[in-house]
């Protein structure tokens, strides 16, 4: 059969494609690719400013796809390289080379690459060692050349991971840390990497180990990668124990994670949350982490823990936004020792000399995040004090203002409520305070006066003070303000009452036969504060047998007390001694005493009329006759009540 001319070139065509085809394949099947290794080393050198190197045998072969349809007739590449190295920055001690990986083998899916996609279907690495380090200001050795984003998309679908060592260095914060895995068997929780750590955190060194999965399933958006870990750094004690979920991204974490170490504050270079300086602490909880771009947001779920006495509950959520984090979430505290928490909050420790807690508060890292937490306590501890019940409070941190709105608690059978505000923008702290106090009951207020303990009736109290410091004693010091109180009726010791008077024939009754009640009808009192200086209003106390005035003032910047004490006695009284009081001294060493003037006038004229008259005539200055109005309680009780209002709706004053 004879063919026509446009036939023969249509074959002739069509053999010399199938030729070239032919050839290609051969040639791609046969090519020695080692004679591209030096092209190749240099294009990605160039790309990422750093120098890489295939150093050992690069070979390709070819195999037929997984997929269904005529996808699976498409050859796929698998690349075996040996010893292919990335050389780290002159300026990094951790070691010569970044990565040094003695074999890594892909498998690509070519078509992808049609829209500059790199499909990698499998990945796996073995004797892989890595050396890293990142400097105090935040650059890294990981970071490489910017080349502008990039046209192409990398997808690695399964990674499998070999033995290896790794050191991070971080100046930061000061930690060197090194790590060497080694392959195990699968166990039941498919660990596949057994690793142990070593190296040192802040001069102190580091231990620990744990094991990871080997293989690494990254196609499945559901899939999860074991880990299990535990540390020791320095004085901290950390293990985790979980999953990494949805590793393709990876987009989650969720593990057990336990911590524990001398203080909180510990932390703060490793996490970079700013907690209190506490005393030893162990906590345990679920760790969840959930990517959001390129952030990841952190929540600290159902976790438990003691902070030295002190125990702790509840769920923080970490966010790190700007132009500071925030911390978020709910405490809650079966018992609270203050002291645990007392460098933190200026009030564990007093200047020598000083009665008012000296103590400095840390303003310098309170810009380190906002926060915005609730707390409830069921019972809160103030050494050698009165403890504190039903504490509930919201704490709120935003760009160094810290306030406690509300803060509320019950003390003596009493509740208070009260708002704080601590303006932490400048040197000295600007804080402002107001307070209400309602049914403190008077005998839990002197838990430790025996006299006391009989003794019925309830206190309520406010204060607006507004003052400056970074302590409690410096607040108080420069405060301005108004405080009052108020007592219900009720009844209080004799004994307290009759030694205050110093009627020495009951004060010996009392003595020889026993104490009794004596029945109180009302006290009130008001201070305005001026620069630390409370002056007396009005402080008036009436029981059934005396009326007492008080005047003067309490110096809380000096911490000094000025009081005049008038006592005056509804009957009469035989040898009585009763003559105006002073209150002088400091709080840390007050004294108390008679007013010598007319003290010595009673006991002149005692003498006097003993000499001249009679010895019996002595005891007539002795004599109180008691002709004192009482007191009109209700009018005293409304007058303080509408003082405290006042004192409470008007704005604070500040000096």
């Amino acid at each position: 059969m004879k063919l026509s001319r446009p036939l023969k070139i249509v074959l002739g065509l069509s053999t010399a494609l199938l030729l070239v085809l032919v050839a290609a394949v051969i040639f791609v099947l046969t090519f020695d690719w080692n004679r591209a290794r030096p092209w190749i080393n240099k294009r990605v050198s160039e790309s990422i400013g750093r120098e890489f190197a295939i150093n050992g045998d690069l070979r390709v072969r070819w195999e037929r796809g997984d997929e269904a349809g005529w996808r699976r007739y498409v050859p796929r590449p698998r690349i075996n390289a040996a010893n292919v190295s990335i050389a780290n920055p002159t300026w990094t001690t951790s070691g010569p080379r970044l990565v040094d990986i003695g074999s890594i083998e892909v498998a690509l899916h070519p078509l992808p690459l049609l829209h500059k996609e790199v499909a990698i279907t499998d990945l796996a690495v073995d004797k892989v060692n890595v050396a890293a380090q990142r400097r105090a200001d935040g650059s890294n050795t990981w970071t490489f050349k910017d080349n502008g984003p990039s046209e192409w998309d990398i997808d690695i679908q399964r990674l499998t991971l070999g033995e290896g060592d790794l050191r991070y260095l971080d100046d930061a914060i000061q930690l060197d840390l090194r790590a060497k895995a080694s392959g195990i068997n699968q166990d039941a929780q498919q660990y596949g990497l057994r690793f142990d750590l070593s190296g040192s955190y802040r001069n102190a060194p580091v231990t620990g180990g744990g094991k990871i999965g080997k293989v690494l399933a990254l196609r499945d958006e559901h899939a999860n990668f074991p880990v299990q870990a535990n540390a020791n750094l320095g004085k901290n004690k950390i293990a985790i124990e979980g999953m990494v979920t949805d590793p393709r991204s990876p987009a989650g974490l969720d593990l057990k994670l336990s911590l524990a170490g001398a203080s909180m504050a510990d932390l703060y270079p490793l996490t970079g949350v700013l907690l209190p300086t506490t005393p030893p602490y162990a906590t345990t909880g679920r760790l969840i982490g959930k990517k959001s771009g390129e952030v990841w947001n952190w929540t600290y779920k159902n976790f438990s823990g003691t902070v030295g006495g002190s125990d702790l509950e509840g769920t923080l959520a970490y966010t790190p936004r700007k132009p500071r984090p925030l911390l978020t979430g709910t405490i809650t505290s079966r018992q609270l020792r203050l002291e645990d928490l007392g460098p933190t909050i200026g009030t564990n420790g007093t200047a020598e000399n000083k009665a008012l807690p000296a103590e400095q508060f840390n303003t310098a890292k309170w810009d380190a995040l906002d926060a915005d937490v609730k707390f409830s306590g069921k019972k809160l501890v103030r050494t050698h004090d009165i403890p504190l019940q039903d504490i509930d409070t919201h704490i709120i941190m935003k760009d160094k203002v810290l306030t406690l709105t509300p803060l509320n608690f019950g003390m003596a059978g009493g509740d208070i409520t009260s708002n704080i505000k601590l303006d932490g923008r400048q040197k000295q702290i600007d804080a402002q305070i107001r307070m209400a106090a309602r049914h403190l009951k008077i005998r839990q207020l002197f838990p430790k006066l025996e006299s006391m303990q009989a003794s019925v009736g309830e206190v309520s109290a406010d204060a607006a003070l507004a003052g400056r410091g970074n302590s409690v004693s410096a607040m108080l010091a420069t405060s301005s303000g108004e405080m009052g109180a108020t007592v219900s009726e009720g009844s209080v010791s004799k004994f307290i009452l009759e030694a205050a008077g110093l009627n020495i024939a009951n004060l010996v009754f009392v003595k020889l036969f026993g104490d009794k009640q004596i029945q109180l009808n009302c006290a009130a009192g008001d201070f305005v504060v001026e620069n630390g200086k409370a002056q007396t209003r009005r402080f008036v106390v009436d029981t059934q047998e005396a009326v007492i005035n008080v005047s003067g003032n309490v110096n809380m910047a000096k911490e000094t007390l000025d009081l005049d004490v008038r006592p005056q006695t509804k009957g009469v009284r035989i040898i009585s001694l009763r003559t105006p009081l002073y209150a002088k001294g400091t709080f840390t060493n007050p004294d108390v005493g008679p007013q010598k003037g007319p003290l010595a006038l009673k006991a002149g004229a005692a003498v006097a009329l003993a000499t001249m008259v009679n010895p019996v005539a002595a005891i007539i200055p002795l004599v109180n006759p008691g002709k004192v109005e009482p007191v009109d309680c209700a009018a005293a009780l409304a007058q303080a009540n509408q003082t405290r209002s006042v004192a409470k709706t008007q704005p604070i004053k500040k000096k």
